[in-house]
């Protein structure tokens, strides 16, 4: 997420990078709902010391955490409108104190959904789902909400890439238009789409069930390539009558990703725990142990990279820009000038995690 997230021009990006503009999936639109499993299967682990109960202190974590993953999100939204307004009040000679205060009330047309906000609603949903009912009921309950999903979908032009289609009427009429995402009136993380998300970490939940409910490794991996296997294929025989789009988070789309994820698990457990091939993994363990800091540390330096200007050669320049512009493009050409910037940056951020993997500091929320 953090190297498709940070190219060095969005006008020069390889196709594997990108997401697909509506229709479609590429391996950019993998990332998102990978962590998005992973995080159904942590849950069902997590959920285990309070033996599936349901009580007040438990529910209390959950919607603590649950507000808190959201209200990051929402702060990184923010952040990013605070220096983005502040630099665009440069030539309005404002006082200072003036010129902070337009700069930091942006709350009238703030967008409101985002990745953290979506990773907030659908683990507080999932956990408290796990909490209340039956795990054997579980599996039911993903197939209502993702029938349901697709009926609103058919039914109210929900594969329309315009704002006729429903998800973008249902967002303007709760958000308003100004705290949406812009393109073409979708918010790829809006109100009705959180539905099939909701049903996307259920199954990484129930898939987590499986692995620990599993204690012979190469039956746990049989499973998994069981599992990854029946799901792939599904999404893409479906996919005929329910295209796969990321963008409204299609049925399709979370029955594909989710096996697709249930595979690559099982890959991994069988190349590292199997196999032994731990070396090559080892670069990750650091982004593995803090992983939300991790991606909030990444969007926080990318929006000040952005956004700290400067005098160069009487043009005034981001970081960012310069970086790129100035050394990476002129040797390495537009495209993978780009794309190095977004390996550099990666690294950047690895280091910052890997100070305080070997620190052992691991940020919880």
């Amino acid at each position: 997420m953090i190297l498709v997230n940070n190219p060095g021009s969005w006008s020069h990006v390889y196709a594997p990078l990108r997401h697909a503009e509506w229709i479609g999936l590429t391996p950019t639109d993998l990332v998102f709902p990978f962590f998005m499993f992973i995080m159904g299967i942590s849950t069902y682990i997590s959920l285990r010391k309070y033996e599936f109960r349901f009580s007040r202190t438990a529910a209390m974590k959950i919607l603590r955490r649950s507000v808190v993953i959201f209200a990051i999100g929402l702060g990184i939204t923010w952040f990013s409108m605070l220096c983005q307004t502040w630099n665009s009040l440069s030539e309005q000679s404002l006082p200072f104190f003036a010129r902070l205060g337009q700069s930091m009330w942006t709350f009238d047309h703030i967008r409101i959904p985002g990745v953290m906000q979506r990773l907030g609603i659908c683990y507080g949903a999932t956990a408290l789902i796990a909490l209340t009912m039956k795990h054997k009921h579980i599996p039911y309950l993903i197939a209502t909400l993702l029938v349901g999903y697709f009926l609103l979908l058919v039914n109210g032009n929900g594969f329309e890439y315009n704002s006729s289609n429903l998800l973008s009427v249902v967002d303007r009429a709760v958000l308003g238009e100004v705290h949406m995402y812009k393109d073409n009136g979708i918010d790829p993380e809006g109100i009705l789409s959180t539905i099939p998300s909701i049903a996307h970490v259920l199954i990484g939940f129930c898939v987590g069930r499986l692995m620990m409910r599993t204690k012979d490794i190469h039956a746990k991996i049989e499973r998994l390539f069981l599992v990854g296997t029946v799901l792939t294929f599904s999404g893409f025989l479906l996919s005929y009558g329910c295209p796969i789009s990321k963008k409204i988070w299609s049925p399709t789309f979370v029955l594909t990703t989710c096996g697709l994820g249930s595979t690559l698990l099982a890959l991994l457990i069988w190349l590292i725990d199997v196999k032994g091939y731990q070396k090559p993994t080892r670069f990750f363990e650091s982004f593995g142990v803090n992983p939300l800091f991790m991606y909030v540390a990444g969007g926080v330096l990318s929006i000040l990279l952005n956004n700290l200007l400067f005098t160069y050669q009487r043009e005034t320049i981001s970081m960012h820009g310069f970086a790129y512009e100035t050394i990476l493009r002129p040797f390495f050409g537009d495209y993978f000038g780009s794309f190095l910037f977004a390996i550099l940056f990666v690294g950047l951020i690895w280091c910052i995690g890997y100070i305080l993997y070997k620190k052992k500091i691991y940020i919880k929320i």
